[in-house]
């Protein structure tokens, strides 16, 4: 059936339904149920029309079957969850019906019945302070211009770009409305445009320094473009406003976490847990802190205390799986499996939960049902994201053509002298959190985190081409002059000095930035550059079976992920070529094989004197964020160079991905020159 026609048809349901002509409106349902594509939007609209007539039918039953379906298709499907509250209501059973209102309203603020709800079923079981909570949320939403409302709802379904559409037209006739512009904003966030989100919620902020909102959002988008200093002022600002509420208290620690003062967010975790004992959000937060400071056996307390209050809470389970020395028991992994039949958990439960069980049985050697697991959970990720591989090898292509001698024999002698950085770039599991380690335990090495201010750079570069006098990113390097370049670097080492602890020198450790070496190169010419490199198709297969917070898009799928990983070996060969003696190349089986031989090669690079602490790194105490973190604070080990061999029949995919890059790591491993560059190849 035609798109065309479908929609007609569907249109014709929808009347047949307003005029409460169900059963002729269900019998259309039904035939076009089989007509549409299972994954398509057409065939989730069907499912929820036909819940709705089977409602109205008296067949709740029915209703609730069709339901379970439609929200095992989509788990965030706000009317889907309003519709079987509706339905549960009709069957007398309030309380799951609350519940159901409640997860509406999560999914799609904008659903007013569902607020409505909520508060009749709450008056009728007496609930008043939690009603009066209720009415107020509905009163805020109703307050809302009904363009507004309908931004809301369209975020709420996934439909930015109309939703961004309607939101621009409101602010260009209202240009100081607070709420359309956290709306504008929550949209750019979504899309990955951070700095015009901050930009917005400055501005409304800047307007309403009072609005409760868009001050939590200011802080929010504040922390997530890593701006921790900004970011936790604001939030001590906000608290000093109410110190006891738990909100605000909550957010504070959270930036704190972020700005690395970790024994200050876990005093205001224990004041918000006395106040609010058993909250998930909360137990979760200071399990992530507990980790973070290698405190793993209180993790694990703090994440299995959130299951025991609410065992529909995914990341749990994950922050477990995530420690990676920790085993799963036999009645965890009986009690997620059961999990996995419930229609009501959320789309991120469910992955965080496929990447737990994923693991699981990585640790019992089942490894077939890890790896269905594993694909199922990047399967998800991938249902959700816009990455394609094709746009990725471009970008790098355009570096490479930019990037050439003659750009960088113009800047010669440009850019800001200070030698402070030292950048580790590759492959995200290629080893950088080990070499991380090792650096940060000298005396003159400050380790930080993944920072985000060079990525941000570029992202700022690629904008400028908006006034159409400019030349967009990569090629905009050409047209920087000698002071813009010296800027940047000096704005680079402001802006990461939150991070530092007063050593001469610091780690950046963001891996994706090998993409821009060359802007790197330009802004800081003295700084030096370590390449992670580790055995492609270990590799690979360690990023795939590894769920990141984000950025790593390329990660959810085999193919995308063995592309990735050619462009990079590509990429990396160029910078190598042009920036000779720039960049050192630290193999992973070489760090293993020959430990203080690489460990001295890597400190002589860096021209630092040899320190016995960098051979004992796993005594250094420090906070170390990434998903190795349990594994840097143990002696250097081979045991896992070689799991990726368990999945072996499944890995075809990234084999043909890999192309000839895969032979070298067959039977063998690949061999580097001091340049980084692919010399030989070992059976």
């Amino acid at each position: 059936m035609h798109a065309k026609e479908l929609e007609s048809e569907l249109r014709n349901c929808q009347q047949l339904m307003r005029a409460g002509q169900f059963d002729r409106a269900y019998a259309v349902l039904a035939g076009l149920r089989s007509a549409t594509e299972e994954a398509s939007e057409e065939a989730t609209e069907v499912l929820y029309m036909l819940a709705v007539c089977c409602r109205y039918q008296g067949s709740c039953s029915r209703a609730l079957k069709t339901l379970q379906v439609l929200k095992a298709k989509v788990p965030e499907h706000g009317r889907a969850h309003q519709e079987e509250g509706h339905t549960l209501r009709a069957m007398g059973r309030h309380g799951d019906a609350l519940r159901a209102y409640s997860r509406a309203c999560r999914c799609n603020p904008a659903l007013l019945a569902s607020w409505r709800a909520q508060e009749e079923l709450l008056a009728a079981q007496g609930e008043t302070q939690q009603m009066e909570a209720v009415a107020g949320k509905r009163r805020q939403m109703e307050s809302l211009p009904k363009a507004l409302l309908a931004v809301t709802d369209l975020i709420a379904q996934g439909r930015l770009l109309k939703a961004e559409d309607i939101c621009r037209r409101f602010l260009q006739a209202n240009p100081h409305h607070v709420e359309a512009m956290r709306l504008l904003a929550a949209i750019g966030e979504r899309l990955g445009i951070y700095e015009d989100a901050e930009l917005l919620l400055r501005a409304a902020h800047q307007l309403a320094p009072e609005h409760e909102g868009s001050h939590t959002d200011f802080i929010k988008i504040l922390g997530r473009r890593q701006k921790f200093s900004e970011a936790l002022e604001q939030a001590q600002v906000l608290l000093d406003t109410q110190p006891d509420n738990p909100r605000f208290q909550s957010l504070f620690a959270v930036q704190s976490m972020q700005a690395g003062d970790f024994d200050t967010a876990l005093d205001y975790f224990e004041k918000i847990l006395s106040a609010l004992p058993g909250d998930a959000v909360t137990l979760t937060s200071r399990g992530h802190a507990l980790k973070t400071r290698g405190e793993s056996e209180a993790a694990v307390e703090a994440y299995r205390e959130v299951l025991r209050a609410n065992p529909l809470y995914g990341e749990a389970y994950h922050g477990l799986a995530n420690l990676k020395t920790y085993r799963f028991e036999a009645q965890e992994i009986a009690a997620m499996q059961a999990l996995e039949n419930d229609p009501n958990l959320g789309f991120m439960d469910r992955v965080y939960l496929e990447f737990a069980l994923g693991k699981a049985f990585e640790d019992r050697q089942n490894y077939d049902l890890s790896f269905k697991y594993y694909a199922a959970g990047n399967a998800r990720k991938k249902s959700q994201s816009q990455y394609r591989h094709e746009r990725m090898t471009e970008d790098l292509q355009a570096q490479r053509q930019v990037c050439n001698e003659t750009l960088f024999e113009k800047y010669l002698g440009s850019g800001c002298d200070a030698p402070d950085p030292i950048f580790i770039v590759g492959l995200p599991r290629a080893g950088s959190t080990l070499l991380e380690q090792i650096l940060s335990s000298h005396s003159q090495v400050d380790g930080t985190l993944e920072l985000p201010n060079i990525l941000s750079l570029s992202q700022r570069l690629r904008r400028r081409n908006r006034d159409g006098e400019q030349q967009p990113y990569p090629e905009i390097l050409g047209e920087l002059d000698a002071a813009e370049l010296r800027k940047f670097g000096e704005d680079y080492l402001h802006g990461t000095r939150i991070h530092r602890q007063g050593a001469p020198f610091f780690i950046d450790k963001m891996p994706n930035n090998f993409r821009h070496i060359g802007l790197i190169k330009l802004i800081l010419p003295k700084a030096r550059i370590i390449d992670a490199r580790r055995n492609p198709m270990a590799c690979c297969f360690s990023g795939y079976k590894q769920l990141f917070a984000e950025g790593q898009e390329f990660s959810y799928s085999l193919e995308d992920i063995g592309h990735y990983y050619r462009d990079y070996v590509e990429l990396m060969a160029h910078w190598n070529r042009i920036l000779p003696g720039c960049i050192l190349t630290v193999e992973n089986e070489d760090l293993i094989e020959d430990f203080e031989a690489q460990v001295r090669r890597l400190l002589e690079f860096c021209q630092l004197p040899f320190e016995d602490s960098c051979l004992h790194y796993y005594a250094t105490s420090r906070n170390v964020r990434t998903p190795s973190s349990e594994q840097v604070r143990r002696p250097i080990s081979a045991a896992g160079v070689n799991q990726w061999r368990h999945y072996s029949e499944f890995l075809d995919p990234l084999r043909d991905a890999l192309g000839p890059l895969q032979h070298g790591s067959g039977g063998g491993k690949q061999s580097f020159n001091q340049r980084g560059m692919q010399v030989t190849s070992a059976a």
